[in-house]
């Protein structure tokens, strides 16, 4: 009795380890990638094997096959997935509740969700599908619109046996609720009342992982934030400068620091976009970063919370600002309170310690220098300590791009810089 019931373990055992090896041929066999198939390493158990991604998507979405993921479920690092097979849509179902997912343009901290749906259906090379994503922190009425909170995209892709090529579009939904999903967290949406709509259209090719964004804003506003007791606030460094738009300094900033000012909302969308996408670069310096009012609303944020999602808070400034302030008082209030090295804030105290003289008597090339320092004012000061002079293309390039002087004045104006040399302080 004893020796059958031996004989019976070894024979499950042998059945056991028989359908094991069996169902590891199988997937080494009829998934391996082709010579020039995109491939993937899959790890079944204690062992790995090398699978072909296109021929495994084409598997996983088969109407013959995904039916036997229905009701299973996949520990991944997002969190748990649930699989079902929708049999009338021909699609297969992703569910992740709760879920969390790494966006390297905000940082290490993951975005998480309350929940994550995505259907899958496939038709030769083409699929297509839903995207529904819950933000951890319900938006409820708050946003102003009606329904469950989520925010839904319809996605499509082009699969070869190279890459699969992703286009996703998410129509219209309230600003906030995007808020709640990127940056939760951030103290400003217990206050702020944010309005208007963002619509967004993505591109992404695999395995190359080139990554295209495309936002559109509508009726962008924000409001309870406090902006306006800067109407009448007095410059946070020192002595204000009392300048005007139509200052040299002024107009030198503007050309070196946000060439757009005055016809920009507050923000730059391309500037906004550019860490989450590949291959391209802000439309804007490469000294420093954000618009002149985004600069600005830095200096009201408080330095409190991840640094990833300091961007998303000053962009709810910008706007206020913008919409309470005005470009002209927007302006001043930034030449009063940047930096300019050596602990020298705003432009008054910064003219009268490098040139001895009062930001409104500032010279043409005076000015160019001084703004030219801006976005990165300690290596700037260093390089005209070192070499006696700022950097002389940027210099040449805030003069050539500054507006509302003539073609004589700016012709002079680069002449002088050629030939400038002011003393170090």
């Amino acid at each position: 009795m004893k020796k059958a019931l031996l004989y019976l373990l070894f024979a499950v055992l042998a059945l056991v380890l028989s359908a094991g090896v069996a169902l590891y041929l199988v997937v080494r066999l009829a998934l391996a990638p082709g010579p020039d198939e995109w491939p993937a390493r899959l790890k079944l158990g204690p062992a790995t094997v090398d699978v072909g991604v296109p021929t495994a998507l084409r598997l996983a979405t088969s109407s013959w096959f995904a039916p036997w993921f229905e009701g299973r479920t996949i520990d991944t690092a997002y969190g748990q997935i649930r699989i079902a097979w929708n049999a009338p849509a021909n699609a297969l179902e992703l569910e992740c509740a709760p879920c969390s997912a790494q966006v390297p343009a905000l940082g290490p901290e993951p975005v998480r969700m309350q929940r994550l749906k995505v259907t899958a259906r496939r038709d030769a090379g083409s699929l297509d599908g839903m995207i529904e994503v819950f933000p951890s922190v319900p938006t409820g009425a708050a946003d102003g619109a009606s329904g469950d909170g989520a925010i839904r995209a319809r996605w499509d892709g082009r699969l070869t046996q190279k890459s699969l090529q992703v286009g996703i579009r998410a129509p219209d939904a309230p600003i906030s609720r995007w808020y709640a999903l990127l940056a939760p967290g951030i103290p400003e949406l217990q206050r702020a009342h944010i309005a208007g709509t963002l619509a967004l259209q993505v591109q992404v090719v695999l395995p190359a992982g080139r990554v295209s964004v495309q936002p559109q804003l509508s009726q962008f506003s924000v409001e309870g934030l406090g902006v306006e007791a800067l109407l009448s606030a007095r410059a946070g460094c020192g002595t204000p400068s009392r300048l005007t738009i139509e200052s040299w300094l002024a107009r030198a900033v503007i050309a070196a620091e946000d060439p757009r000012f005055f016809v920009h909302p507050g923000y730059e969308l391309a500037d906004l976009t550019a860490p989450f996408q590949t291959g391209s670069k802000p439309s804007r310096a490469e000294h420093g970063g954000g618009t002149v009012t985004q600069r600005l609303a830095g200096l009201l944020v408080d330095p409190d919370g991840p640094e990833s999602v300091r961007p998303l808070r000053e962009l709810l400034y910008a706007v206020e600002l913008e919409q309470t302030l005005g470009k002209s008082r927007i302006l001043q209030l930034y030449l009063d309170n940047a930096p300019w090295g050596m602990e020298i804030c705003g432009a008054e105290a910064a003219a009268r310690r490098y040139f001895k003289r009062s930001a409104r008597n500032l010279e043409p090339a005076q000015a160019v220098w001084l703004a030219s320092m801006l976005g990165n004012p300690q290596a700037a000061l260093d390089k005209w300590r070192r070499d006696g002079q700022v950097d002389p293309e940027r210099a040449r390039n805030v003069a050539e791009g500054m507006r509302g002087i003539t073609r004589i004045q700016r012709d002079a104006l680069i002449r002088n810089l050629a030939s400038a040399h002011f003393a170090p302080p």
